[in-house]
């Protein structure tokens, strides 16, 4: 059996692996948190913290068929304003609860298409945040922006906000697959947007890319990599398209027949890996490439690469709080997902409470085993007198838990007196070789099989 084929046998592209953003994941959540647990959880973060705010924004102008986020489609300013002013209540609420001193490490907006919003609300909006919550020494700005839902107004106001990064989705250039996809945006159209972008001062560009597409070849993936890298990125992330129809309705307007083998969605993905890895740029983790001098390049080789809900971060914050619809907040006491529907969100904040309503507090193992399946995503490796000192397990505990790892994957895991790590053959199976240490995910799978 060839190296190919002991990957799939092993569960490679398996759609139905979590991408481990968080542990336990999303559809594990369950409603023992609301908005009183939230209110508890943002009073007791410390005077004189750092903390990081995500804010989502779930409006598009059109949806794209390959998305599979919460979104909703928009085609007047209406919804949006009126959202926009959901969130100044909701930051004004936040504001209220947190104590003094607090300042920002990351501030990331996302959608959605949070360009979607007119200049004139990005400027209130920023002043309303940075009102309740000011950046702190080297604080980030990010903001998700869609090349066809930008201009000189918009792209003005972010700067004059203070944004440092941006990051720009891409998918892929060619135009047969744009179609198919839903999401036609031209090269000539991308890069103008990301010079406009460098023009007003913007540090840092991100990219997002897309392989196991419908009509993908490694042809038109190489090509579509050569034009993302004129416009120099500093980080891109190349993502694996999940085709889960059954799951995504959008998705059922993409043709099943035209979708890449699992085969072949390894080769797209190791013809941009080398692309990118050619034209200087460094691994980080399962999926990002940035430039060495890039702070999650940096984050990655001194060890501090950490994993959230937008993916890889070097950022640090033990808090992150989501506002807007749908949001995912973590704290050190567990998870806060917000109402999904903008209806029920707007309906909590108006009367006067966050609208939490499911989450997860950590108990048991759920902090060990958060951090081990972590570094395996960021670092391929578990280092055990790190875990014993953090978490105070005992060796015997740890043998169980690496010998479970070991068994699944034999010969594919390292196991010693130092730790657990993935040999560089085995990591494209990180995803799966995490969830052998996800208690949710095998209890869930052990109720199955009772069933």
């Amino acid at each position: 059996m060839n190296h190919e084929s002991q990957l799939m046998r092993l569960g490679l592209f398996d759609a139905r692996v979590p991408r481990y953003t968080s542990y336990p994941t999303a559809p594990h959540f369950g409603g023992g948190v609301g908005s009183a647990e939230f209110t508890d959880w943002i009073q007791s973060v410390p005077a004189g913290s750092s903390i990081s705010l995500y804010l989502h924004v779930p409006f598009c102008r059109r949806l794209c068929w390959f998305c599979a986020c919460r979104t909703q489609g928009t085609s007047s300013e209406e919804p949006v304003r009126a959202y926009a002013q959901t969130l100044k209540a909701e930051i004004a609420l936040l504001k209220r609860h947190l104590a003094p001193g607090i300042t920002l490490s990351r501030l990331h907006w996302g959608g959605g298409t949070p360009t979607l919003l007119p200049a004139d609300m990005m400027r209130d909006l920023a002043d309303t945040i940075f009102d309740a919550v000011p950046m702190g020494p080297g604080a980030e700005f990010s903001v998700e922006i869609d090349p066809n839902e930008i201009d000189d107004a918009r792209l003005d106001a972010l700067a004059a906000a203070g944004m440092n990064r941006a990051s720009i989705g891409v998918q892929d250039f060619d135009p047969e697959i744009q179609k198919t996809i839903g999401r036609e945006q031209g090269y000539e159209l991308t890069k103008r947007v990301a010079d406009l972008i460098r023009a007003r001062g913007v540090g840092s560009l991100n990219a997002d890319i897309l392989y196991g597409l419908p009509h993908q070849t490694r042809a038109k993936i190489s090509d579509s990599v050569q034009k993302l890298l004129t416009l120099s990125p500093d980080r891109v992330a190349l993502y694996g398209y999940a085709h889960v129809p059954w799951m995504s309705r959008r998705q059922q307007m993409i043709p099943s027949d035209a979708m890449p083998t699992p085969e072949e969605r390894l080769r797209l993905f190791e013809t941009a890996r080398q692309l990118f890895t050619w034209d200087g740029y460094q691994e980080i983790g399962i999926d990002h490439f940035a430039r060495p001098s890039d702070g999650m390049a940096i984050a990655a080789r001194n060890g501090t690469l950490r994993r959230n809900f937008q993916g890889y971060t070097d950022d640090t914050a033990p808090i992150l709080i989501g506002l807007g619809a749908s949001s995912i907040s973590r704290f050190p006491q567990g998870y806060a997902q917000n109402a999904s529907g903008t209806s029920d969100h707007t309906k909590a904040i108006r009367d006067g409470r966050f609208s939490t309503h499911r989450g997860h507090v950590f108990a048991g193992e759920d902090l060990l085993r958060a951090r081990i399946i972590e570094a395996l995503m960021c670092d391929f490796r578990v280092n055990r007198a790190e875990l014993i000192r953090d978490f105070g397990v005992t060796d015997q505990r740890l043998d169980a838990l690496f010998g479970t790892a070991a068994t699944a994957f034999q010969g594919w895991v390292d196991v010693d007196a130092d730790g657990l790590a993935i040999p560089p053959k085995a990591r494209p199976l990180a995803r799966m070789i995490a969830r052998a240490f996800d208690a949710y995910d095998q209890t869930k799978a052990q109720h199955s099989a009772a069933i």
